[in-house]
């Protein structure tokens, strides 16, 4: 996301960098090119106005144009800026009231709704330890309550038993009964969609509103259809009233205006947005780290808080105990193989880095094939237990039959060893080295000599 508009800040705040000094009419000529790639991320005119106001009327005063670094100053004052046009803090969903608390899920059809009930409803479970019951109200669209069904069983949460011919109140209705006899935490009430805006799902949302009374009204918009997304949700919240906004498809859409415009025109919060697919593929929505990706300054801290959730504890401690024994073998290597897929991907931890737009023709030209980790797994699959374990079994005919197995060529599978050897190299040389001799010598004593 916001890659577009990423690389054109950067080109103009590299130019400010490069001004010993700044004078006002550099400032508005700088801000004339923001206000240009605001609009073609496809940010609402009316964010574009009151951003671009808000950064000059700060940005051209005496204490940055004289300051000793004006052009770091002025990217601090966007930063800042984007900040507060993002929304300022991050806000979780509200449980905050007696149980069972009902969400109410919101939004056109294809947007995403069922997928993100059933992502919410997981994440509910695992990290605030919910009981959650899913129910669907959506009669009109062909098997929409069996998908909530198949759903609730992929993630482990229980679904509302389907009764055919009920109007969507009753089962609101029914579904908040049940909450209450089973003590159930959360009731995720799963509404139905329409192609575009009308009178008729807007009067069934607000009797579904008014029978249920939600703690949370989630509007779910696909990042994708760009400002149509912020006009519906506009038309949403005047007619029913939003809470909160999920965003989908962050991770396809370049351009990003939606994000930057939704806050500012709508007034509500974005509080989740779907990176992936998958069903845990959903993040909290950080404006200040959200802001350091637009500007080039990576995201650290979602990097480790990901690293943090995807890499198992009892799998590392393992693992760094044969680092230290030299017992590493190619199991091991393709447990690493899967939690780097499980991040994300070379691509995914290397969007998260400060300063990756910068290269970003560097790695376009490297051509960073994510399906290899992929490939490499599979090799490793098609060798047996004894070859994992003991790489000087791989002589020429098993190397053809390990290629033939993984439907990869012989040349990938001695790729893969040497990748394996030059792995175990370096683990020798450090535990050779120890502790004080590493930090004494720096990673410069494990790069290969030549």
């Amino acid at each position: 996301m916001f890659e577009g508009l990423t690389g054109r800040l950067g080109d103009i705040f590299d130019r400010l960098r490069k001004r010993g000094a700044l004078t006002e009419d550099d400032v508005n000529a700088a801000l004339r090119e923001v206000r240009v790639a605001l609009l073609e991320a496809d940010v609402a005119l009316p964010a574009v106005k009151a951003f671009v106001s808000g950064v000059k009327e700060k940005a051209v005063g005496a204490e940055v144009l004289r300051s000793v670094t004006p052009g770091q100053m002025v990217i601090k004052i966007v930063h800042d800026h984007l900040v507060e046009m993002l929304g300022a803090t991050t806000e979780e969903i509200n449980l905050n009231a007696e149980a069972p608390v009902p969400i109410l899920m919101l939004g056109l059809q294809g947007s995403g709704k069922t997928t993100t009930s059933a992502k919410i409803a997981l994440r509910l479970k695992t990290r605030e330890k919910k009981k959650v019951l899913m129910a669907s109200l959506d009669v009109r669209r062909p098997a929409a309550q069996e998908q909530l069904k198949v759903l609730g069983e992929q993630v482990g949460v229980a679904t509302l038993p389907i009764v055919p011919g009920e109007d969507p109140v009753t089962i609101a209705q029914r579904a908040m009964r049940q909450g209450r006899l089973e003590g159930y935490d959360v009731v995720i009430l799963d509404t139905a969609g329409r192609l575009a805006i009308d009178d008729e799902l807007m009067q069934e949302v607000v009797r579904i509103r008014d029978a249920a009374k939600p703690v949370e009204s989630l509007l779910v918009v696909d990042a994708m259809t760009g400002q149509d997304a912020v006009t519906v949700a506009t038309n949403f919240n005047e007619r029913v009233g939003v809470t909160g906004i999920v965003m989908t498809r962050i991770d396809g859409d370049a351009r990003g205006g939606a994000a930057l415009s939704m806050r500012q025109v709508t007034g509500k919060p974005i509080k989740l947005m779907g990176v992936g697919e998958k069903v845990d593929a959903l993040e909290p929505f950080h404006p200040d780290r959200i802001a350091g990706r637009i500007l080039g300054m990576g995201d650290v801290v979602s990097l480790v808080e990901k690293a943090a959730e995807t890499i198992d504890k009892e799998e590392a401690e393992k693992l760094a105990a044969k680092l230290q024994t030299g017992g590493f073998d190619l199991d091991d290597m393709a447990a690493q193989f899967r939690q780097l897929r499980k991040m994300g991907g070379m691509s995914g931890m290397m969007s998260m880095l400060p300063g990756i737009g910068k290269i970003k023709e560097q790695i376009k030209n490297a051509n960073i094939d994510e399906s290899l980790l992929k490939r490499q797994e599979a090799i490793i699959s098609a060798m047996t237990k004894a070859e994992r374990k003991n790489v000087k079994l791989l002589n020429a005919s098993r190397r053809r039959r390990i290629a033939l197995g993984s439907g990869t060529t012989v040349a990938d599978v001695n790729r893969l060893l040497k990748q394996y050897q030059d792995m175990l190299d370096m683990m020798r040389k450090m535990k050779k080295l120890g502790q004080k001799g590493l930090m004494r010598q720096g990673l410069s004593a494990l790069m290969p000599r030549r």
